[in-house]
Order: structure tokens, then sequence, then C-alpha cells
């Protein structure tokens, strides 16, 4: 077992590094498909992408998906939310279909059991259903970016997924990895999130505290 948690960790830190110099369509394992369909796609788990899982959605699940985004937003603000909405909801059909939906937000509490995930994971994932729904034209104010990872010498390295905002390029962050999975992830402006930006921090992001939660 410590052996297993050992080789875990080392997989956390070497797909954090790499992180570090990725761009999004690199990610961290070369059998990632970059250009993902309803159809064909895969998430990564077990702590640096260790486990990959191939997913197909059928026409009704990926309805469900399209139904978030109906009617298109007015604003890119709205949309975000819808953003957060749905990358909910994907993360709730594929963790039914892929073991991950016992995945605990963080890393300590649910270490060890099988289906967990890291930033890692998290930030891959979040970039594969980003680059689904721009992929089908479902996002109008916004594009799914690169990841981010931020380090300082007194922490562990941590990596977000991103979208941009089309008109001002005003970049997100869309940071899953604090939250259990199926819960809308947090959104918010990507130079709050390098500044150290924790939920317990009671930090704010443009004006107000940032949800981590909204109706569905």
């Amino acid at each position: 077992m410590h052996v297993i948690k050992a080789l875990k960790l080392a997989a956390f830190a070497i797909g954090a590094g790499a992180a570090l110099g990725c761009q999004a369509d690199v990610f961290v394992r070369e059998d990632i498909i970059t250009e993902p369909v309803p159809e064909r796609f895969n998430i990564c788990y077990d702590h640096g992408c260790a486990s990959l899982a191939w997913v197909t959605l059928s026409t009704e699940q990926w309805q469900r998906v399209r139904a978030v985004f109906s009617p298109p937003a007015d604003t890119a603000a709205g949309e975000r939310e819808q953003i957060r909405i749905a990358v909910a909801l994907l993360e709730d059909m594929v963790g039914a279909m892929t073991g991950t939906a016992t995945d605990k937000g963080g890393n300590l509490a649910g270490w060890g059991k099988p289906g967990q995930m890291d930033c890692i994971d998290e930030s891959t994932n979040t970039t594969i259903y980003l680059r689904l729904l721009q992929g089908d034209g479902l996002l109008r104010w916004h594009q799914a970016g690169d990841r981010v990872t931020r380090w300082t010498p007194l922490t562990w390295p941590h990596t977000t997924a991103v979208i941009e905002e089309r008109s001002s390029q005003l970049r997100w962050a869309v940071d899953a990895w604090f939250l259990d999975n199926g819960e809308p992830p947090f959104v918010l402006p990507l130079q709050t999130w390098r500044d150290g930006w924790r939920p317990d921090k009671q930090n704010t992001a443009g004006g107000g505290r940032v949800a981590a939660t909204t109706s569905r």
C-alpha cells in the first residue's frame, strides 16, 4: 500500500511538473483524445492521469448537455454559469460510467481509493469537457484555453482548466478539483486564481464570493 501511494505521489509530481510548461493540447499522455466528440473521448483518474477511461455518450445524454445552453446566454457571465452546470452534468454522467462518481474534492479525502482525481486529472477532464462543448458550437462567448499551473516554493503545484472570453481575451479558471464529483466547478478570474485563491480563504472575485454550487 505504501508503495502504491508513493507511486501515485510521484505520478502527481511528474504530471504537475509537466503541466508547468505544456499547453492543453499536449496534456500528460499521448493517448488522450485531444479533439473529443461525444461519441468518443476519454478522461483521467488515479492521480497524474495514471488511468484513462474511454467514454461514449448516447444521443440522449448529449441532448441533456445541449439543453443547458438553450436558450443561448445573453452575456458572457450567463454563459459561464451554463458552463458550470454543463461540466457538473458531464461529471455526473461520466462518473457513473467510469467508476469515478465517488471522487472527493482535493487529494486527502479520497486518497488511495479507486477512481480518485488530483488536479492533473481534473484539469485534463474539464478541458476535455470544454472542448466537447466548443466542438458542438455551444460556446458563444468563450473558447477553451490552455491549462495553467501555479507554483510557489512553499506550495504544491496546482493546475486548472481555463476558458477565454472571445471579445476581451479575459481568461477564467474553471477549477473542479476542490469539489466532489458532479458539483459545479469554481469559475473565477485567472489572475485571482494565480494569486493563490482557495475557497476556504473566503476570497472574492468580481466583487463577490465565487459560488461553489448552482441549481441544476
